[in-house]
């Protein structure tokens, strides 16, 4: 009988497709030692988007889940996921950087890394797997899998030569958004096999529905590793169910030394667990074959839809969606997959929160276009690059290779807060989010997102108006559903209102809000002879100087200061929106003669963030 082996994904890769990523280490740990006895070729249990989330959201030290994960699960291989030159960030970092952070992962417990680029482009894998090998680790090159023009076997098979001469162990196809059917599963896999001599390991999420056909077709066609998850985060966004293709494949006369029997236990845990989590389950992570044409992967789905509810824009969902694949094609089809599949997805939703394609340009689709993120497997679109980055060149050498070192620097510019070099690749990967969270974590302050409690939320929800009733108004009988709304404090919090079927958008303006003193003079607000006016935190714009955001996000950088002069489409402000940069551009030529907003500030669209008096 032949050996197939699993790697068991409910750590990682499963509450990451269903619950945004948000499973607490605490609630890992009780079954760690149940998962540690059984015959798992590894656990998926780090990298992704976990290293992200537990800064920005649970506010636990990633490192300390690392450590805490290698000791209770003693016996198994611990695999993360990561992003070659990108490690765990989103942008590229220098040779060094990444040197370092496969080094402090070594040492703190991963021993299979699966490394992959969202672009396929090879060059930005090399130096990862390389470390890897240097810390005497198990290196899986991957192929970022998709489907475009651009795209066949011929293609990934090249890139699987070329991972298999740098030094991989293992080949990984990461399916990331199930996009494979069982026959391209066979083709594919056929033609590996015959083409390397490395074991073939086959990841593909179930969105599509096909998952499991693909599993059962990669292990005839010759692939010895698949992943799975176990079934409380199994399916949908997510993977093949790992009881139901345990016994699947045991029922063929494959070898599988795991007791299903023994993973129930586990199965309860987590399922029972999942239940606290219940404020970030989706409606859009089940099975859904539409998948094969916007792409959307698995563990992008349930986040893009949590970063549609905070924009208050949930119910745009199916025009995003849409709106993909047209952005993916303007870029050169590059594989959704992080961070490009974030880069994608925001720049769509950007594109149809604003009414208008490319109104607003990312710094990230920007670098995109600049080559900073390697090459475009397509041609991209000229009209749209134009518009984002002007005349300016597009690298064509690896993007790393513009880098320069930046450890020293970095530890110049951290040495307040870190306290040892894990601290300083946190601080490496997410400057701004690591400065407060390194703070608030060495004062002892740091408190997690609240994890809402369903039946009291439902009881408080009582004290608030319906949500749906009828109204009679003149003698006629209207029926009203409220869908949703902005965020409570806003000065206009547009509600979405469905009358009799046909939905409209209702902007309620809130006329009790907090007056602060703002405005030295009178073309700002205040009277004629210059006293400070009384304005709303943050005013509403009233005047065409006033500088607004087309989404709600938080201030990360501001670039001008009271007195300047600048021009129409000058770089005026960035915001941080949807894990994404937006820089927001003077609307007119000016002087800056109000500056309403702070570093780290939230802020919302159709508020006033800087004044400009035009010229």
């Amino acid at each position: 009988m032949k050996k197939i082996n699993i790697t068991e994904l409910a750590l990682r890769d499963g509450h990451q497709c269903h619950i945004a990523t948000r499973l607490r280490t605490e609630d890992m740990l009780p079954i760690c030692s149940k998962l540690d006895a059984l015959d798992f070729w590894s656990i998926e249990a780090w990298g992704g988007a976990t290293f992200d989330a537990c800064v920005r959201y649970l506010k636990e030290d990633p490192w300390e889940r690392l450590q805490k994960l290698r000791k209770a699960l003693p016996n198994s291989r611990i695999q993360m996921l990561l992003r070659g030159q990108n490690l765990l960030g989103y942008r590229h970092y220098s040779d060094d950087v990444v040197d370092l952070f496969v080094k402090k992962s070594v040492d703190n417990g991963v021993d299979v890394f699966r490394v992959f680029d969202a672009m396929n482009d090879i060059r930005n894998i090399e130096t990862s797997i390389n470390a890897v090998k240097k810390y005497k680790k198990h290196a899986e090159g991957t192929i970022s899998y998709t489907t475009s023009p651009v795209h066949n076997n011929e293609y990934f098979v090249d890139m699987a030569k070329k991972l298999e001469s740098m030094g991989s162990d293992t080949l990984a196809i990461k399916d990331m958004a199930g996009l494979l059917t069982p026959q391209s599963t066979k083709e594919l896999v056929s033609q590996l096999v015959k083409n390397i001599n490395i074991p073939i390991h086959v990841h593909s999420h179930a969105t599509a529905g096909l998952a499991s056909l693909n599993l059962v077709a990669a292990v005839e066609a010759g692939a010895t590793i698949i992943d799975t998850c176990n079934s409380s985060f199994s399916e949908g966004a997510s993977h093949p169910t790992t009881e139901s293709i345990i016994a699947a494949l045991q029922s063929m006369g494959y070898e599988i030394n795991i007791d299903i029997a023994a993973i129930e236990s586990i199965s309860e845990h987590l399922r029972e667990v999942r239940k606290k989590y219940w404020q970030f389950e989706s409606e859009f992570t089940g099975v859904d074959p539409r998948v094969l044409s916007n792409q959307v992967p698995g563990g992008m789905i349930s986040n893009l839809s949590n970063q549609l509810k905070d924009q208050n824009a949930l119910e745009k969902m199916n025009d995003v969606l849409k709106e993909i694949p047209l952005v993916r094609q303007d870029l050169g089809f590059p594989p959704l997959v992080t961070p490009t599949s974030q880069i994608v997805g925001t720049q769509a939703a950007l594109n149809v929160i604003t009414g208008s394609r490319y109104k607003t340009v990312t710094n990230e689709v920007k670098n995109y276009f600049l080559g900073q993120y390697g090459a475009a497997p397509g041609k991209v679109n000229e009209e749209i690059k134009s518009k984002a980055i002007g005349d300016k060149k597009a690298i064509t050498c690896r993007p790393a290779d513009k880098l320069k070192p930046e450890i020293n620097n970095l530890r110049v510019k951290a040495d307040e807060i870190i306290k040892n070099d894990e601290d300083l690749l946190t601080y490496a990967m997410f400057p701004d989010l690591a400065t407060s969270f390194l703070k608030e974590r060495n004062s002892g302050t740091l408190v997690p997102e609240e994890l809402l409690v369903k039946s009291e939320v439902g009881d408080a929800s009582n004290r608030y108006a319906p949500s749906e009733f009828n109204i009679t108004l003149h003698g006629e009988t209207y029926h009203i559903n409220i869908t949703g709304s902005g965020k409570s404090g806003d000065i206009e919090r547009p509600f979405h209102v469905s009358v009799d079927g046909i939905s409209e958008e209702v902007l309620v303006e809130t006329l009790d809000q907090v007056l602060v003193e703002g405005g030295d003079n009178k073309e700002i607000g205040g009277d004629e002879d210059g006293k400070p006016a009384k304005t709303a935190k943050h005013a509403r714009p009233t005047h065409d100087g006033c500088i607004t955001t087309a989404m709600p996000g938080t201030i990360i950088d501001i670039k001008v200061k009271v007195g300047d002069t600048v021009s129409a489409g000058d770089s005026v402000i960035v915001i941080e929106a949807m894990k994404m940069e937006n820089e927001i551009q003077a609307s007119k030529s000016g002087i800056v003669i109000a500056i309403h907003v702070s570093n780290g500030d939230s802020v919302s669209p159709n508020e006033t963030l800087i004044e400009i008096k035009p010229q």
